[in-house]
């Protein structure tokens, strides 16, 4: 394995000029002041009918941005009525994303935005950056995937290894045929895998290259194994917001696609999905692959609504001409109406502006039997709302394969009820091998356990 890399702060790109930067700071402050607020409640953009008020449009966007200050001593997330949460392991460098391993490992993603990638510049730029600096979102990437270990199963973590450095902002992972298939930013790569391993015995391999540099608006790759052990799912967000710097650099983008492992060919297997992140199988005869969708930002505070839905072969979701099925972004210029007019309508709303990111199938154990099937989904926050939407843990109920009832909160707490400090960002979710419930918190470096509290069960709040 080679050696991770010397860690220093990162700072903004291309530094500016005392006035450029005095510029910036000025808009900072205007952006902090300016904005909608929003008129409906996070729950009327939830569902399988969200309520998609007009576009609300200004010179300048909505920004609402919680401080990312961590959890002082004794703080920990709220978990629901039945359930109870302890830290996992703590101490981890902006934990993004979990697996876990056939023997129970878990391996985690410690992660963020690679450093090479080319920033947008400008006062307004500038500004954003700063406002995601706040939010905790421009730490050096550790570029590392960490091993953790329960030895004696009492919900904590007793080993933390790194099992394999010197990556190249890491997110998703899948293990297939003895082989951990790695989604780094730019490509994904595989390491030999035997049970019980702590640290990596080979250097990665290439299997496919992947849409990166120079500008990587939506960095996270993530990976979902078929369970036929032929194929991977590679999740690629797009480049921009709405194709703000044309439709060149999003070529291969907005999409999930489908890699052969035997051949490593890439193919589309649906598009228009402007930053999909978790996915997960919804089990049956023919299992279905679903996704959660970050959409689009600068339409106000009740627009437009994050998603669940399940991922049609084919199919084209929207991005960047219309959202929510054929509701037109004029923004965007020239129109495509023949591609709009074909675009599908997800099966699920997860309100405006949430960050849905990370997404389990529950599978069996206590804590699927106290809150039945269903998806639980990792939701990071908003910075494009006011008040802020986001920042917890829900549950989606499923019946027949298809959502049937609104979500339930399972974790929260991550939020100040003033909303202005974030004490965490729920980001990967997965289960371990107890069927307790793992949040990555990147902004607490922690990762959460949920389990159902010792006594009677009670339904979730």
């Amino acid at each position: 394995m080679t050696a991770p890399p010397r860690r220093t702060h990162r700072t903004l790109p291309n530094p500016p000029r005392l006035a450029t930067c005095a510029a910036a700071l000025a808009m900072l402050a205007v952006l902090a002041a300016c904005g909608d607020t929003a008129k409906l409640q996070v729950s009327e953009g939830t569902g399988p009918n969200p309520r998609l008020p007009e576009p609300t449009r200004g010179l300048l966007p909505t920004v609402q941005v919680a401080e990312a200050v961590g959890w002082a001593d004794g703080q920990q997330p709220q978990a629901a009525t039945g359930l109870q949460v302890q830290a996992f392991a703590r101490g981890l460098d902006h934990p993004r994303w979990l697996y876990t391993l056939p023997n129970g490992d878990v391996l985690v993603a410690e992660s963020n935005s690679p450093a090479d990638a080319k920033e947008p510049s400008g006062p307004r730029a500038w500004a954003m950056a700063l406002f995601m600096t706040r939010a905790g979102a421009k730490v050096p990437s550790a570029d590392r995937i960490t091993l953790l270990r329960d030895t004696d199963r009492d919900g904590r973590a007793d080993m933390q290894v790194p099992f394999l450095t010197g990556l190249h902002s890491p997110f998703g992972m899948a293990l297939v045929n003895g082989q951990l298939y790695i989604a780094n930013t730019d490509a994904v790569v595989r390491v030999p895998y035997r049970d019980g391993d702590t640290h990596a015995s080979a250097a990665p391999t290439t299997v496919v290259s992947l849409p990166a540099l120079p500008i990587n608006h939506h960095w996270t790759k993530n990976l979902l194994a078929h369970p036929d052990g032929n194929r991977l799912y590679v999740s690629i967000g797009s480049n921009s917001n709405v194709a703000d710097n044309g439709m060149d650099v999003e070529a291969g983008r907005a999409a999930i696609d489908e890699v052969l492992l035997s051949t490593g060919q890439r193919k589309p297997f649906a598009t228009g999905l402007r930053n999909p992140n978790g996915m997960a199988w919804v089990p049956g005869s023919q299992p279905v692959l679903w996704t959660v969708v970050n959409e689009r930002d600068e339409l106000g505070s009740d627009l437009v609504p994050d998603y669940l839905t399940s991922v049609q072969p084919g199919a084209f979701y929207g991005w960047p001409y219309s959202y929510y099925g054929a509701h037109v972004d004029a923004r965007v210029q020239p129109q495509q109406p023949d591609l709009v007019a074909s675009a599908v309508t997800p099966d699920y709303a997860l309100g405006p502006h949430t960050a849905s990111l990370g997404l389990q199938w529950l599978t069996p154990g206590p804590l699927h039997t106290l809150v039945g099937n269903g998806m639980v989904i990792g939701q990071h926050g908003s910075w494009n709302r006011k008040p802020p939407s986001g920042y917890r843990v829900v549950f989606v109920p499923f019946t027949a394969g298809k959502p049937s009832g609104p979500p339930v909160t399972l974790l929260d707490g991550f939020l100040s009820a003033d909303g202005k400090q974030a004490r965490g960002r729920p980001v990967g979710v997965t289960q371990d091998a107890l069927g307790a419930l793992l949040v990555a918190d990147d902004v607490g470096n922690t990762v959460w356990r949920v389990q159902v509290a010792a006594g009677a069960p009670a339904t979730p709040r």
